[in-house]
């Protein structure tokens, strides 16, 4: 033998992001040949702690390390928050005609659902993931690579030793587990130096999925349960670095480099940070409240509970449980649920706040909470400018007058919508919602979340319907508004 290469070399560490204890084998392996061959070792996504994890695990004698660096300069990486995940992938890929590119989700159920839609609204997209036939894989494969068809929506089975060059984006509609995974599948983006987009579309139960398929995975059956253990600690980590990408406000290329080892500028210039427009704001008051709560809780319960304990749930377990007796509860109703848990999550990656690992995790006070609660620092967070944040919350006053006759629309789509589920009307909408509605007349997802009783359940089931009748009354209005005035000036 004259070279044994091991390639994705970080799956023999406990440290990398998939590790496999079957590479636990190569250094015995090696020692039983009659001489020890050169040895390499080649892996895309080491951290620093892993390629020296790997030195010492392979026995790797005085090793020539070439790096050749993490830095794609011609990708563009950005993350969205769209309230409709579906309607904002529609529009990149509307956006970017005859233009090839990968979907990536985190199950295969995603995958079906994701391609039909691309289908149904005239894109020609494929599919590839594990439990489709390998006819049916290889000749998903063929198409894409042949241009045939023009968009690949894939599980992260897709794209090993896949070479097609001329990727012009890849999008992920999940978050990854972890961002060595994430670079990798973005890194099949632009392969040919041209630029390419790198887009995650990002919601909270992205975490939620993973942390799922992260407890459930069948590890246990591999690995001594001591390790385990550090794995799953690991895994949790890994998982917060991908999420911290998520919601930054700083430059996202410099958080990859930064996380691979690599020192880069805090402005690079072509990343949706970067190029975004935000402002400083203080949240001091906001954060309080959160670790007020958090403490008065005993720092034994998750995100939920502390987000309807300050801002006045009367579900089962608060009442149950006596939490509405508790001084912050309430405190901050003026608040709307994913400002809170934004808040809430920007609390944690700057260190005020702690979440344990595992399926369900806990808050408790992080290392800075202290100074906060004694009022000796301020909390500030940097927010994309015209996006709702924590420090302007909801006015708890009586909205505005609204439009009667829009009100009487939005009443009577209710009663339709209620007919057709069988359901009373106030579990789609209380009066008080489409009071505010015809107030505030929302035309976009991120503004109907404003509107008191609305959050990301009833936005996805009920959005469309009431968004578009707001819409049709606005524009039947501005017809009838110019017609007026034409009549006005004929006159």
């Amino acid at each position: 033998i004259s070279l044994v290469a091991v390639d994705e070399a970080h799956c023999i560490s406990q440290w990398g992001q998939d590790f496999r204890p079957s590479y636990r084998n190569i250094p015995a392996f090696v020692e039983r040949l009659q001489s020890r061959p050169p040895l390499g070792a080649f892996t895309a996504t080491a951290t620093p702690e892993v390629r020296e994890d790997i030195e010492h695990l392979l026995s790797l004698r005085d090793p020539l390390r070439v790096t050749t660096g993490f830095d794609r300069e011609n990708l563009y990486f950005e993350v969205q928050q769209p309230a409709d995940k579906r309607a904002a992938l529609l529009e990149l890929v509307k956006s970017r005609p005859g233009k090839c590119g990968i979907v990536y989700c985190s199950t295969r159920k995603n995958v079906e659902e994701v391609c039909d839609f691309l289908r149904e609204r005239g894109v020609a997209a494929t599919r590839y993931h594990a439990g489709l036939e390998p006819e049916e894989r290889q000749k998903n494969q063929e198409d894409f690579l042949y241009d045939r068809a023009q968009v690949m929506v894939a599980t992260n089975a897709f794209g090993m030793g896949i070479d097609k060059s001329d990727v012009r984006y890849v999008i992920h509609y999940n978050m990854p587990k972890d961002l060595e995974s994430y670079y990798q599948e973005a890194g099949r983006a632009g392969r040919d130096g041209s630029p390419a987009a790198c887009i995650l579309l990002y919601s909270r139960g992205d975490v939620a999925l993973n942390r799922f398929l992260l407890t459930h995975s069948d590890e246990g059956g591999y690995v001594e349960e001591e390790l385990l253990e550090e794995l799953t600690r690991q895994n949790e980590e890994r998982l917060r670095a991908m999420e911290g990408y998520c919601l930054t406000t700083a430059c996202l290329r410099e958080y990859l480099l930064h996380y691979f080892g690599e020192q880069a500028p805090t402005q690079c210039g072509n990343c949706g940070n970067c190029l975004g427009r935000f402002v400083v704001e203080d949240v001091t008051p906001q954060a309080r409240e959160v670790l007020s709560c958090v403490r008065f809780l005993r720092q034994r319960y998750g995100v939920t509970l502390v987000t309807e304990v300050l801002r006045g749930s009367k579900s089962e377990k608060v009442l149950r449980l006596g939490f509405q007796k508790l001084p912050c509860y309430g405190s901050l109703r003026a608040l709307s649920a994913s400002a809170l848990r934004d808040l809430i999550s920007a609390l944690v990656l700057q260190d005020y706040l702690a979440l344990s690992p595992g399926e369900y995790p806990t808050l408790s006070l992080g290392p800075r909470a202290g100074s906060v609660l004694q009022g000796r620092e301020n909390v500030r967070l940097r927010v994309r400018e015209g996006e709702a944040s924590p420090a302007k919350v909801k006015s708890s006053g009586p909205l505005p007058q609204g439009d009667p006759e829009l009100y009487q629309r939005l009443w009577k789509l209710r009663v339709r919508l209620s007919r057709i589920q069988n359901v009373p009307t106030y579990v789609i909408f209380s009066n008080a919602s489409l009071q505010a509605m015809a107030a505030l007349q929302p035309c976009q997802p991120q503004e109907f979340l404003e509107i008191p009783g609305v959050g990301q359940a009833k936005l996805q089931r009920y959005g469309k319907a009431f968004l578009g009748e707001i819409r049709q009354w606005k524009q039947e209005r501005e017809r009838s508004a110019k017609q007026e005035g034409e009549r006005g000036h004929d006159h």
